[in-house]
């Protein structure tokens, strides 16, 4: 499920780090985050989808790659984009 071009471009103007950036791990996170909440909420009404559970699992994985990175390199950064996005309870 594709994200809506407003949306995205959303997304990417409130995490970019400068003007030009549109692939840092920050927004390549925020987008993978959108993506998977609403592959969640996708799955309330489809309880045996599996072919996409697969791929949520997928982007799952690749966004806590993404996270690790950022929290190797910038740790206030990992700190500030977490509470942002509303990630850890």
């Amino acid at each position: 499920m594709a994200l809506a071009k407003e949306k995205k471009t959303s997304l990417i103007g409130s995490y970019k780090i400068n003007e030009k950036d549109t692939g840092s791990p920050n927004v390549q996170i925020a987008l993978l985050t959108e993506r998977i909440n609403s592959l969640s909420d996708h799955f309330k009404a489809h309880k045996k989808d599996h072919h996409s559970r697969q791929g949520l699992l997928r982007m799952v994985s690749i966004r806590r790659r993404l996270l690790e990175y950022i929290k190797r390199k910038d740790r206030k950064g990992y700190q500030d984009l977490i509470k942002k996005l509303d990630l850890r309870k």
